[in-house]
């Protein structure tokens, strides 16, 4: 039998004090805005509403029939609300069946209390439930969530040694928090521990660890375990290339991005708007406007629609070889296309515009982000001080200062 120990004490069968936002609420008046008024979501009511005339039927419905509104409150990361959910069953004597049980435990490990996750996976073991992957999988998500590796690592060795058998989630998991925390190296290792033996390694496993070593540069190792991966027939998908092609723009080499665009469109893998962004993006940080006007022209005869932040690559692009005109043109075509600006969009106009010495224009758009209840940031702040100060317009910088 597995085990383990544990600190927490339960008030109630599964759910800790802690978790009780409400002492016993009846059910007919239990909903999110009563428990807890931060929400204003008719789905989410609707869904409590349901669980409520679910816990006064008789015959009572069986716990799986519960099982599906939880799992659609955790989906939608309404953790707190999904605990208040678990007690009202408690009061009403459901017991949980082992998925809503690791629902339970899956809520628990999102708000960071490991702790509490054993403890209802102690209850598990107690009412001769048998965990499955899946239980396993949301334990170890919870470690890696709190960057506790070692401890993910040592429960899955312990997990394994007694003879239970994980999943590739589990060990995407495992791979993934290795590579968060920037273990890329003991992610391949582990890569190389499970494959074949343990598990077959997936699409997703290699595109973590090629995203990794993407971001710390090593581009040739990534391109390396591509390779590696379709020789082994896993076939590579969008995720893979828009990995790949960020590695190449990171290290400068934007050619090698775009001949693996045009790759992949002729292995009939569609580029999405991340793709065309990632060039965007990078042929506007180096200077190169009319390379990054010919991808975002080519994302358009793609019928893939510019987000807000294509827009905001090219305004920066233009803004950072000082054409505000052109800059400002994108901003009122961004507009006129339904996107409406952000934070963002604004603050890189008014610094551009600062930088030039444009102030009275970098102040208008100001009022204009606050007449569209836009709250400026630091970013903006910080921008309209300096350039007013090079301006030598220092009182109307301490006037913002006071702000």
């Amino acid at each position: 039998m597995f085990s383990f120990s544990t600190r927490s004490r339960f008030v109630s069968l599964f759910i800790p004090k802690k978790f009780l936002p409400f002492n016993f609420i009846p059910s007919f008046c239990f909903s999110a805005s009563t428990l807890f008024p931060q929400f204003n979501n008719p789905h989410l009511d609707n869904s409590i509403s349901l669980f409520n005339s679910l816990l006064h039927n008789n015959p009572t419905p069986p716990p799986i029939e519960f099982g599906k509104i939880l799992g659609s409150i955790v989906k939608a990361k309404h953790y707190s609300i999904a605990i208040s959910l678990f007690q009202q069953m408690e009061v009403r004597g459901i017991n949980p069946e082992l998925v809503n049980c690791s629902l339970l435990m899956n809520c628990f490990c999102q708000l960071g209390h490991i702790t509490f996750a054993f403890s209802v996976f102690s209850k598990i073991l107690k009412r001769g439930y048998h965990p499955n992957a899946i239980t396993f999988t949301t334990l170890i998500k919870g470690f890696c969530l709190k960057g506790e590796l070692h401890k993910a690592l040592h429960f899955h060795d312990k997990v394994v040694a007694q003879g239970f058998q994980l999943n590739q989630v589990s060990y995407g998991a495992l791979i993934n928090g290795l590579c968060k925390v920037g273990e890329t190296r003991a992610a391949l290792e582990l890569l190389r521990r499970v494959d074949g033996k343990l598990v077959q390694p997936n699409v997703v496993m290699y595109n973590t660890i090629i995203d990794s070593m993407c971001k710390d540069k090593l581009v040739s190792d990534a391109c390396d375990l591509y390779s590696e991966m379709v020789v082994k027939g896993i076939s590579p998908n969008v995720v893979t290339y828009n990995t790949l092609i960020s590695g190449f723009c990171i290290i400068g080499q934007l050619k090698e991005g775009i001949d693996l665009l045009k790759k992949m469109t002729l292995e009939n893998i569609n580029p999405n708007v991340y793709t065309f962004n990632i060039l965007v993006d990078a042929f506007c940080k180096e200077g190169k406007l009319k390379e990054a006007k010919n991808v975002f022209l080519v994302m358009i005869k793609n019928d893939i629609k510019p987000d807000i932040v294509t827009y905001n690559c090219l305004i920066d692009g233009y803004c950072l070889v000082n054409e505000v005109n052109r800059a400002k043109s994108i901003l009122n075509i961004m507009a006129q296309r339904g996107l409406a600006p952000d934070i963002r969009s604004y603050n890189i106009m008014i610094n551009g515009l600062c930088k030039i010495k444009m102030v009275d224009e970098a102040m208008n758009l100001f009022k204009e982000m606050q007449s569209r209840k836009i709250v400026p940031n630091v970013v903006t702040y910080t921008s309209l001080i300096d350039g007013l100060c090079k301006s030598g317009r220092i009182t109307y910088a301490l006037e913002l200062v006071s702000i």
